[in-house]
């Protein structure tokens, strides 16, 4: 479980959205700013955290995962996950790959600006997780404490039009305001992902993101097999994991 603040917290309405990076978290953002009262502070961007703690004149505020716990019985929360063998190519490829240099995080993790996939992997799979820069930290350390989900609701990126629908008749069932069609922000990558399928050519490299991220899989893919996972192909539909009180660790 990581200690961050990854839980925007509404305080005029009983909502919290848990943030995982590289998982649409901008466009989700983007659909959580219609619900502010105010406009928020000029020049400030929904994007940042700083927005979300002190841009909406106190109608939000970031909180732990132990807070966002605490609350599940008093607040409906909501979070999104991916494939996490294709959140790792998004990050590589918009983190190591496009950017001229590394953050300060992944470069204490010993990454850096262009450097093969393998090795990228074999210093990722390495790094313990309250070292790890959170676009690559396993989901479920996000979103899981003391064994226990946090969020009530929880989609696959892969399936975002059903599930983001879902979402919204969940929304309405807990008398919460409707947030709408999700906008399109910082799409990078197509629905085939033909990258996936040549970076993971070597089962070796599948098994360090299988140990490394088993709870990821266990706990919310575990409706797919690694091998569809590391097809690029689309993943079977597969419903949004409701109010489940464990997550599966190993």
């Amino acid at each position: 479980m990581s200690s961050q603040l990854h839980f925007i917290l509404f305080n005029q309405l009983p909502l919290i959205y848990g943030r995982v990076p590289k998982v649409a978290n901008t466009s989700i953002k983007a659909a959580l700013h219609r619900l502010l009262q105010q406009a928020p502070e000029q020049g400030a961007r929904s994007t940042t955290d700083a927005f979300w703690s002190k841009s909406t004149h106190g109608e939000t505020r970031l909180i732990s995962p132990g807070e966002a716990r605490s609350l599940r019985g008093s607040h409906f929360s909501f979070s999104f996950v991916r494939n996490p063998f294709d959140r790792l190519v998004s990050a590589y490829n918009n983190k190591v790959l496009e950017l001229e240099d590394v953050t300060g995080p992944m470069h204490a993790m010993g990454l850096r600006h262009d450097m093969p996939f393998a090795e990228f992997l074999h210093r990722v799979v390495k790094t313990p997780d309250d070292q790890m820069d959170v676009h690559l930290l396993p989901q479920a350390s996000i979103l899981c404490i003391d064994g226990k989900l946090i969020p009530s609701f929880v989609g696959q990126m892969e399936q975002m039009q059903s599930h983001w629908e879902s979402l919204q008749r969940r929304l309405n069932r807990e008398r919460l305001p409707m947030l709408g069609t999700i906008p399109s922000k910082n799409v990078r990558r197509g629905d085939q992902r033909d990258d996936l399928r040549e970076l993971f050519s070597d089962p070796g490299l599948v098994r360090l993101v299988e140990d490394r991220y088993s709870n990821d899989i266990s706990t919310f893919y575990a409706g797919s097999s690694v091998k569809q996972l590391i097809s690029g192909e689309p993943l079977a539909p597969d419903a949004p994991i409701e109010d489940m009180a464990a997550c599966q660790v190993f």
